[in-house]
């Protein structure tokens, strides 16, 4: 494993990309891409966005939706949100997915805080149930994606509700690989091609259907064929306005947004204000790290390196303190939902462990062959 000599990424990310500096260090793209900010007009994007919003503004009469927000209620959702209906003046529908997980009290004040707050309707995904816990063990066992099913509506649901409603101008937060690393990061405004980030990627449906799994109860996991998909005209964020999602987080708390302070201290994450929904969906986050040599501490790790809020060296003290760590907490509400015990989820675990990366010691830890330091 080589560590980026800025963050604390390593090139085990997938599709991340490494480079040598002036002075010969490693620096992966995700680092360069936010440096590469400092030369942007965003004064410019943001001008081409208010051209955009104007072209679909009011398209479906004066008091119907002209846009669609793909939110989940928290700290990106409140941006997006405001800058859409308040700064824009455009008038979107919300369209969330509920993943079915034990939601954490904060997770259920967002959501409802944040239609509260900014008066916009709310149209939820409650995905079958039965169907879910299914995929969601099967895809855990194969992939080592325990979450790929609530993944991929997340991603699908909102490309299907835009078309029902005629709302052509989606908007997502941010393109995940160019900010944070990855295989598809190119910087660009469109967000037609948001299925080759890596996190709900095409897998072969006909592997889940059985006795009891139709090919019916799978019909919203398909993406929107060419011909849908030119209707739309979905967008990334992210593209027009410096992303920043500590910055998200500040505003979001300033308009009602609640963290998990007093709620729960999760034993693997640096903060207490991301992807705080429910309990058992980080898990997916978690997997990382067995399959990877990397988690969820290393990833904001890494984010708050590049903003400016947390030194190197003390990101590393983190890292190697959180990152292989996973809140029992998680497991418990992700074996109750797809209905194993914990010695099952970890024989599952330590299936996909990259031998690669990893060694056992003499108490039969997994252990990374080269840590960060």
């Amino acid at each position: 494993m080589i560590y980026c000599d800025h963050c604390v990424m390593p090139n085990t990310r997938p599709g991340i990309k490494f480079f040598k500096d002036a002075e010969g260090k490693n620096i992966c793209s995700a680092c360069i891409n936010h440096k590469n900010k400092e030369k942007i007009d965003y004064k410019k994007r943001f001008k081409e966005l208010e051209e955009l919003c104007d072209k679909y503004r009011r398209m479906n009469g004066k008091f119907e939706y002209d846009c669609a927000i793909a939110v989940s209620g928290g700290k990106d959702s409140h941006f997006q949100v405001h800058i859409m209906k308040e700064k824009l003046g455009m008038n979107p529908i919300l369209f969330s997915v509920e993943d079915n997980f034990t939601t954490t009290k904060a997770g259920r004040k967002n959501l409802r805080n944040l239609s509260e707050t900014f008066g916009c309707h709310i149209i939820s995904l409650k995905p079958d149930l039965k169907t879910q816990r299914k995929i969601t063990l099967k895809t855990f066992e194969k992939y080592g994606k325990p979450t790929w099913f609530i993944d991929r509506l997340i991603y699908t649901y909102p490309f299907a509700m835009a078309l029902k409603f005629n709302t052509p101008l989606l908007v997502y937060g941010e393109n995940v690989s160019y900010e944070y690393g990855g295989g598809y990061d190119l910087e660009t405004p469109s967000a037609k091609d948001i299925f080759l980030n890596g996190v709900a990627e095409d897998l072969d449906l006909s592997e889940f259907i059985d006795d009891e799994i139709k090919e019916e109860n799978l019909q919203l996991f398909f993406k929107p064929n060419e011909n849908d998909l030119a209707k739309l005209d979905p967008i990334y964020l992210s593209y027009f306005i410096k992303w920043n999602s500590y910055s998200n987080y500040i505003f979001a708390k300033s308009r009602g947004f609640t963290d998990l302070q007093n709620e729960w201290d999760r034993t693997h994450c640096v903060e207490n204000f991301d992807q705080i929904d429910s309990i058992g969906y980080i898990i997916h986050a978690w997997m990382k790290y067995p399959k990877f040599g990397h988690a969820m501490a290393s990833d904001y790790a890494a984010r708050l390196i590049r903003y400016g809020l947390l030194d190197r060296e003390k990101a590393i003290k983190i890292v190697k303190e959180r990152d292989h760590k996973l809140d029992d907490k998680c497991i418990e509400d992700f074996c109750s939902f797809v209905g194993i015990n914990k010695d099952r989820f970890y024989r599952i675990v330590e299936k996909h462990y990259n031998m690669d990366l990893f060694y056992k010691n003499e108490f039969g830890e997994f252990k990374l062959k080269n840590e960060i330091s």
